[in-house]
């Protein structure tokens, strides 16, 4: 693992931390690969039953480092290289990743953020669609991602504007799920990356697949993804210990199986 990306276990929680705070964070090549590397390994391990993913430093992800003098000027080459694979990995993991967004979260950096299951802003955070300020677009699933989440006017008002939106208002137009005190960020979110790592896994992981494929399918075909994946969740472990549990009236004891 590449020490721009630092990778650590707590319980069945993986924290996964972009680690260039003198650069808030700016994405590098190793970097990418660093992260998708993480998150392929999150898939293969039984022991992880959730991810988050936060920024060392004062910012979570400032985007792409503009810095690095001599890069690929084949932008296509590179985002098919790098960026999106590491979109898809993640939208694929079929466990859940909670993102702790500390600070400035601005072009790859919101992509990466959007990329995630459940966001956690600081009060101090703010996101800026920043391509078009040095005249690019969204990439890295932002141009999908966003208009799902917030809604196509408000897509293109970000996108196109490139403003930088405060974590009240991005908590107001669905962006973000919570906004909490800077000094309370990493509690609440390891706290609800460890709520999420106590319950049925395989679950939560045919949630995250059905609604992911549900965006692209029509009424019709979601009714019959949804049969077919709660056909594969009924054969779980956890299902069979949820049962009893309501029926003896107490906790389940989900062991992500």
């Amino acid at each position: 693992m590449h020490e721009s990306v630092r990778v650590e276990h707590q319980g069945g929680v993986m924290l996964v931390t972009l680690n260039r705070p003198e650069k808030v964070n700016a994405l590098t090549r190793e970097m990418l690969f660093a992260l998708r590397e993480a998150f392929q390994a999150a898939g293969e391990d039984d022991r992880v039953r959730s991810v988050l993913v936060t920024g060392a430093g004062r910012g979570f992800c400032a985007g792409q480092d503009l810095d690095l003098g001599g890069g690929d000027s084949d932008y296509a080459k590179v985002i098919r290289e790098t960026y999106n694979p590491l979109i898809l990995t993640m939208t694929h993991l079929e466990k859940p990743i909670v993102c702790a967004v500390n600070g400035v979260a601005a072009g790859a950096g919101v992509s990466l953020a959007l990329a995630c299951d459940l966001r956690l802003a600081s009060e101090t955070a703010t996101f800026i669609q920043a391509f078009v300020n040095i005249g690019l677009i969204p990439d890295s699933g932002g141009t999908w991602f966003l208009p799902r989440i917030v809604g196509l006017g408000r897509a293109m008002e970000l996108a196109m504007l490139g403003d930088r939106v405060d974590a009240a208002r991005a908590h107001e137009m669905g962006l973000v799920n919570r906004v909490v005190p800077a000094d309370q960020l990493m509690a609440e979110a390891m706290a609800l990356a460890e709520r999420l790592a106590a319950m049925p896994t395989r679950a939560i992981g045919l949630i995250k697949r059905a609604h992911y494929e549900g965006m692209e399918r029509t009424l019709a075909q979601s009714l019959e993804l949804e049969a077919v994946l709660q056909n594969e969740a009924g054969q779980t472990e956890d299902h069979r210990e949820g049962v009893r549990a309501f029926l003896e009236k107490r906790p389940p004891r989900f062991q992500g199986r």
